[in-house]
């Protein structure tokens, strides 16, 4: 299975948030069997969506990420436009919502 391209630290999140006009942001945990459930599904629907760039962390490699984006529970997707963050979901994701908020954002911008 492809994962999402792995971020080692914050800095390089945020350099990578920098950089992309879209960029999606998938934060995760190694124990958590939600997490390692959601992101194949997510994966895939990114495959239609090629203006959007992945990346994806692990807070417990990179503890301070969650700090950084005030988050609770994992995972964490964060669709940032611009530098901003425009979508946020987490934990139970619903797919065919979280797929209406990536093209309207997608179509706007």
């Amino acid at each position: 299975m492809n994962t999402f391209p792995q971020a080692k630290s914050l800095k390089e999140i945020l350099a990578f948030i920098e950089e992309h006009r879209f960029s999606f942001v998938y934060i995760s945990r190694e124990n958590c069997s939600v997490c390692h459930s959601v992101q194949p599904q997510v994966q895939e629907m990114l495959k239609e969506f090629p203006t959007i760039h992945p990346i994806q962390v692990s807070a417990d490699d990179v503890p301070e990420v969650a700090g950084q984006f005030t988050v609770f529970t994992v995972p964490a997707l964060l669709l940032f436009v611009e530098g901003k963050e425009t979508i946020r979901e987490a934990r139970f994701v619903v797919m065919d919502e979280l797929y209406d908020k990536f093209t309207r954002v997608v179509e706007n911008h």
